[in-house]
């Protein structure tokens, strides 16, 4: 059984340190993840749920990002995933058309307060449960994503893995966990095509069920084996013929956290790369002279973020018109190009209102392993100017460096808890790796 091959990967890992370029990966995935959970955590979905589920009288091992009140491991990691997914700063696994870091990194983080485990276990633990989680999503995409958002889904199965590499679980019960994950997994795409709420909670849901399944394993809660693989199971009802011994076969080779897409820009991955162009276009054109402006991209990306008149800011991240001229416009898409002020510009409303978008052949057989964009601006003297971007700034093939990736954390991190505690987060989650006890993370806020 192929849940089985994933646990004894996991398992036979252990006595061997984590490789220098995959330790560091893992912490620049950790560093987004806390920047995305920190500017999502003052945002309604993550503070309602504290509202719903957290009593400030009572105690837990586990701290919501970025402070506050303590909470039990499954309470926390569902709260922190769903911050971390709501200001669609997460990180991508592009072959997965999935989003690893938020439930993952959740679930890891929530197990190793739980546990008092070390910096390095925990960075190890979100390795893993990006690779597990990476290599079944890639098995099962495109067909997966039609009807199911993979980040709810396979993230549950991904938060599995964090949480039992965190308990040290043998590879039977590693096994169970995954198993019991996987039966749990949901999240339906119609979620967010529309002004709700639900989007993040996939994250917060699958970093939640993903822990229960790893906590309940520990204890000899089974799980059915043949359950990701079965006739009747996760792949014959979610896909479409996957390929498992494939998949089994490419862990760590490379591992998928070395393989990671990091947001530039605070909105649904698919604009990406026709914002990328329009900004290479910036410089080029002058918005007053633009009559129209046509972008050519892959299928997915029109489906998804293909509204051309949003009415909110949520819509608002899943318009690839809007974002375009938003970047034409601002020179940049982070969370200013979503305030209300923003979206009722009338010179970026105008500019929105004349982009027009097109499904392209090429790009559209790329998905998901490529993610491309053509802008052409047509000038009102009829003078064309275009940009291709055949990748994104951040994925793999053209990622952020180290810098940008610190520059990008500040952004988002000082205008909820100020320079000076941003500075000392990004300090200690760059040291991550040195930490004796994951807990000693919770003082920054303490201090």
């Amino acid at each position: 059984m192929v849940l089985r091959r994933f646990a004894e990967f996991a398992v036979g890992q252990r006595s061997a340190g984590l490789d220098a370029a995959v330790r560091h990966a893992a912490t620049r995935a950790v560093v987004d993840w806390f920047s995305a959970t920190i500017a999502g955590s003052n945002m309604q979905p993550a503070s309602i749920l504290r509202s719903a589920l957290v009593d400030e009288r009572e105690s837990g091992p586990c701290h919501l990002v970025p402070g506050g009140p303590r909470a039990s491991a499954r309470t926390a990691a569902l709260i922190n995933a769903t911050a971390s997914h709501t200001a669609e700063l997460d990180d991508i696994f592009r072959d997965g058309v999935y989003h690893p870091g938020s439930p993952t990194v959740a679930a890891a983080l929530a197990a190793a307060e739980h546990s008092g485990a070390s910096g390095e276990d925990f960075l190890r633990a979100v390795a893993v449960g990006y690779e597990i989680g990476d290599r079944i999503a890639a098995a099962i995409q495109p067909a997966h994503y039609t009807y199911w958002h993979t980040t709810g889904t396979v993230g549950t199965i991904g938060a599995a893995a964090a949480g039992a590499e965190i308990l040290g679980l043998d590879a039977e019960r590693f096994a169970h966990a995954l198993a019991t994950a996987t039966t749990m997994a949901a999240g339906l795409q119609q979620a967010f095509r529309s002004e709700a709420m639900s989007k993040p909670l996939h994250a917060g849901h699958a970093a939640e069920a993903g822990l229960l399944a790893a906590m309940a394993a520990a204890h000899g809660f089974t799980g059915a084996s043949d359950v990701l693989d079965g006739e009747a199971g996760f792949g014959a009802a979610m896909a479409r013929d996957p390929d498992w011994d494939t998949a089994a076969e490419q862990l760590g080779r490379p591992w998928g956290i070395t393989q990671a897409t990091v947001k530039n820009h605070s909105c649904c991955g698919h604009t990406f790369a026709a914002v990328d162009a329009a900004l290479a276009l910036r410089n080029r054109v002058r918005v007053p002279e633009v009559r129209e402006i046509r972008v050519a991209t892959y299928g997915a990306a029109i489906k998804v973020a293909g509204n051309s008149d949003p009415k909110t800011p949520f819509e608002a991240k899943f318009s690839t018109a809007y974002c375009v001229a938003a970047a034409l416009v601002l020179g940049s898409v982070r969370l200013q190009a979503f305030t209300e002020e923003r979206l009722n510009d009338p010179v970026l409303r105008d500019l929105a209102g004349r982009t027009g978008l097109a499904v392209d052949p090429e790009y559209d057989a790329a998905f998901p392993g490529r993610r491309a964009a053509r802008v052409t601006i047509i000038d009102k003297d009829g003078t064309e100017t275009h940009h291709i971007r055949n990748t994104r700034k951040g994925d793999p093939d053209d990622p952020l460096t180290d810098a940008e990736l610190a520059e990008k954390f500040e952004d988002l991190a000082v205008p909820v808890v100020g320079k000076r505690e941003a500075a000392e987060w990004s300090r200690a989650l760059w040291r991550l790796a040195d930490l004796v006890d994951v807990r000693e993370l919770a003082a920054v806020t303490a201090r």
